[in-house]
């Protein structure tokens, strides 16, 4: 209902006794500090990099692993050169040859023990064992043999071979080498002639 020609429709005023709560005005918030905005962007940056190089690292493709070192008994070769005269203090019926060592590749090959299959020999190498032979020095070894009972050294020695033990950063392993024609011929013929008395 109107009095004196106003409206009841309006603001609510304080009444008598009574205050308006003063609000306060909202802060002005401060425009970043340019040190700070430039630390900020640079740590992101960092970030971003580091994210990048952590996948091209994970992503990367990987090279092969290096080839395996071959087994001492796959780089080596024994060829036999001929007959040598023994040493001086030799015991009787003993003979000499001499055979080529050679490493085809891969690293050095070291022998530590030669042999042979026969019961009633016995032999000595020059240069003793062990020795070493790397990849491109042939090695000549000198092999002396002494027949020590010729009731068990065979007649003719169709396919003699050395059982040479070798060793690489690989394996130790147990090689038996033929010799070939020459060597069967030159052992069954030495053979004969250090046991001629005993026949």
């Amino acid at each position: 209902m109107a009095v004196n020609g106003t409206t009841g429709i309006g603001p609510v005023e304080p009444g008598e006794g009574t205050h308006g709560r003063d609000l306060p005005e909202p802060e002005a918030t401060p425009p970043p500090h340019p040190g700070r905005r430039r630390a900020t962007l640079a740590l992101a940056v960092t970030a971003a990099l580091l994210a990048a190089g952590g996948y091209l690292y994970a992503t990367r493709p990987h090279d092969p692993p290096p080839p395996e070192v071959p087994y001492p008994a796959q780089t080596v070769a024994f060829a036999f050169l001929g007959d040598r005269v023994p040493p001086s203090g030799a015991p009787p019926r003993s003979f000499s040859f001499a055979v080529r060592m050679s490493v085809l590749e891969g690293p050095p090959v070291t022998v530590p023990r030669i042999g042979q299959p026969y019961a009633g020999l016995s032999l000595t190498e020059k240069p003793p064992v062990p020795f070493r032979t790397k990849a491109g020095s042939p090695r000549e070894i000198t092999i002396t043999m002494h027949v020590t009972d010729c009731a068990t050294v065979p007649k003719d020695a169709g396919l003699p071979f050395l059982d040479v033990t070798l060793r690489n950063t690989r394996a130790i392993q147990v090689q038996s080498f033929i010799l070939g024609s020459r060597y069967a011929q030159h052992l069954s013929h030495s053979l004969k002639v250090a046991c001629s008395n005993d026949r």
